[in-house]
């Protein structure tokens, strides 16, 4: 004898919602990296030294996700898209430090390839910071741009970790 009160409705379940933003580029990989918490990511124990000063502007050589630039002008909320020029840095190198990049010093003949963007203001400057983390220290480093543009080097800045 059948159940009267059993549902007789054969369709499948609907299907999961879709993104927030179905047109964003933001690749899988940064969202994932956006909504991770932070005890995610690794926390040293060894004291970083107080770097003196306000963050500094100009050039910033970027090698991981900051090169994209969906997170770019979330990060900085920009209005448009930022200009970012193809660069690489030499005597560095770059390592996985979990799923992330992470720029280390490295040899005279290493090199690290990414992009440049160049940070007007100290807010901003202090918004990559805190992006970056406790881990990070901002370094100066010599610039060399790979788009056959001028300028074809410059003196900027890049996050290393400690």
């Amino acid at each position: 004898m059948a159940d009267s009160t059993r549902s007789t409705d054969s369709r499948p379940p609907p299907p999961p919602p879709p993104p927030e933003n179905p047109r964003s580029k933001t690749s899988p990989t940064v969202l994932k990296m956006r909504s991770a918490s932070s005890s995610h990511f690794f926390q040293s124990q060894v004291p970083r030294p107080q770097t003196q000063g306000p963050p500094l502007t100009g050039p910033y050589f970027f090698y991981g996700s900051l090169q994209d630039q969906s997170l770019l002008i979330d990060l900085l909320g920009l209005k448009q898209a930022s200009h970012l020029r193809p660069a690489y840095i030499e005597g560095y190198k770059c390592k996985l430090w979990g799923p992330y990049p992470a720029l280390l010093s490295g040899d005279p003949g290493d090199t690290v390839t990414g992009a440049v963007y160049e940070i007007p203001t100290i807010e901003d400057a202090k918004k990559l910071a805190a992006y970056e983390g406790p881990n990070y220290t901002t370094i100066a480093c010599s610039i060399r741009y790979a788009d056959g543009q001028s300028p074809t080097q410059a003196e900027g800045l890049s996050q290393i970790v400690d």
